[in-house]
């Protein structure tokens, strides 16, 4: 831009600071192009906020690809006046998939494990789900729209299983799961952090980690006002569209 005006480096940079111009700043964004987003937020914003009586509320999803990694190097540990080292280059042993369900009131969090991630794995985990929930408790299940969750043997289980409620999540809006927020903490935590030489020593690493969450289990709670969040929504909605139609860019778009 200096270049191009004949101005100083610093006068360009004094300017943009002035008018909050940012070039080399970029931030990611995604929006939902599900036609039924606000029938599905709400649906799910209320479990959230609105609890149902004698039920159990279950954020579910799965953690496809978790990595065994091995660094090829023992790093240092933790120690007075350095932190703790690891190297960047690693051995790869294999990959596991972690089923999850967060249950929002407690904070609890019930697990599974398995190799791949199909329906029957998906059933599977269903299945174990039913036998850990007392019998007499609705369980409430949100999910996203992953085509396991919605595969014709999982619907034949499900209508069976009258105590089962699935509510979708809006497709592009996995945010709206907070079982989300769990999957980063044990991805920072586990998965991330650790030295694996097999698949079986990260999942009892998995495990352990859960282990000693459930002792004094953590709540993801919902605090955000669920108006305010639409609104911010369709605001990004109206400013994307104004700027794809605008002289700039042209119709065409």
């Amino acid at each position: 831009m200096a270049a191009h005006t004949g101005l100083s480096k610093s006068t360009v940079q004094r300017l943009w600071a002035a008018h909050g111009i940012a070039p080399h700043r970029v931030r990611g964004f995604k929006l939902s192009n599900d036609l039924e987003f606000e029938e599905k937020y709400w649906d799910v914003v209320g479990l959230y906020l609105n609890p149902p009586q004698n039920a159990v509320v279950l954020c579910c999803d799965e953690k496809s690809q978790c990595q065994a990694l091995e660094r090829t190097q023992t790093g240092l540990p933790l120690g007075q006046g350095h932190i703790r080292t690891r190297t960047h280059d690693y051995y790869r042993h294999g990959t596991v998939t972690l089923f999850a369900a967060l249950d929002y009131l407690s904070g609890k969090v019930l697990a599974h494990t398995a190799n791949r991630h199909r329906h029957s794995e998906w059933l599977a985990f269903l299945k174990k789900i039913d036998a850990s929930v007392a019998a007499d408790k609705e369980i409430h299940i949100i999910c996203d729209n992953y085509a396991t969750h919605k595969h014709p043997r999982v619907k034949a289980w499900l209508a069976r299983k009258k105590r089962f409620h699935l509510h979708f999540t809006p497709t592009s809006a996995s945010w709206l799961n907070l079982v989300e927020r769990f999957f980063g903490e044990i991805t920072r935590k586990v998965i991330r952090l650790g030295s694996f030489q097999n698949v079986p020593q990260l999942v009892a690493d998995i495990f352990r980690f859960l282990e000693h969450h459930n002792l004094k289990p953590t709540r993801y709670q919902w605090t955000a006002d669920p108006q305010t969040v639409l609104d911010k929504i369709n605001r990004a909605w109206e400013a994307l569209l104004e700027e794809m139609y605008s002289p700039i860019y042209g119709t065409s778009h």
